[in-house]
């Protein structure tokens, strides 16, 4: 069954291209032009994957991102956020609302996919033993966190990050390094995309006071350590 891509774009000939190139990358297409469209097709389709518009006539992108992450209909959805705005702080700031990926307009339709593709690779089940180190335990068929009886909830990109540095232990990885081994070689993502993540998982490891399990070596990238 091929994956189901919800486009939410209120530029009629942009949607239509970008349907037209999902569908010739052997992909389903659905569509929305605004927020209220979106959540219909989230209850009527539930996507694989979201292409997100950062402007929207009823409320932006980043708005809806955050919205799609605290929804426990959509919360493992990965988001590719398009955009004109190409500013350093603008993609840092689509990456933290929640989005997986950040793509600037214009762009061409073999990037696009080769985008989704990796998104989706990383969304796919992972397949391992069980890891425990430092007060977590990892399941990586289950696609589950949990330190003690509490679960800890992550999308696909912090789990598949966690999940590298809960088996490679006490050792410094550079962005370079740790984009190489958890997005992949053949994907098209900036350096800084590595922070925004790290940021991410130690939000969602704060509450149990885990965060600082993921340090940061200054200088050189960073390293799990129970030490």
């Amino acid at each position: 069954m091929s994956a189901k891509i919800l486009i939410v774009e209120d530029e009629p000939a942009i949607q239509e291209l970008l349907a037209f190139n999902v569908r010739q990358a052997g992909f389903e297409a659905f569509r929305a032009e605004d927020a209220d469209s979106l959540w219909q097709q989230v209850r009527d389709n539930r996507p694989d994957l979201i292409l997100l518009d950062w402007m929207l006539p009823d409320t932006s992108g980043v708005i809806l991102a955050k919205q799609l992450r605290a929804d426990a209909r959509t919360k493992d959805v990965p988001i590719i956020m398009l955009t004109a705005r190409g500013e350093e702080r603008d993609k840092v700031m689509g990456l933290e609302s929640g989005a997986d990926d950040y793509i600037t307009k214009p762009f061409s339709p073999r990037e696009l996919m080769a985008r989704i593709r990796a998104v989706l690779r990383r969304r796919a089940p992972q397949q391992g033993e069980a890891v425990s180190v430092g007060g977590l335990a990892l399941l990586p068929d289950a696609h589950r966190v949990s330190a003690g009886d509490k679960n800890i909830e992550l999308g696909p990109t912090e789990f598949r990050l966690l999940h590298f540095f809960m088996t490679h232990t006490e050792r410094v990885y550079s962005r370079t390094q740790l984009l190489d081994q958890v997005w992949g070689t053949q994907v098209f993502v900036e350096e800084r995309t590595v922070d925004v993540h790290i940021r991410r998982l130690r939000a969602a490891l704060e509450p149990l006071e885990m965060e600082g399990l993921i340090q940061t070596v200054r200088g050189s990238g960073y390293r799990f350590s129970v030490n």
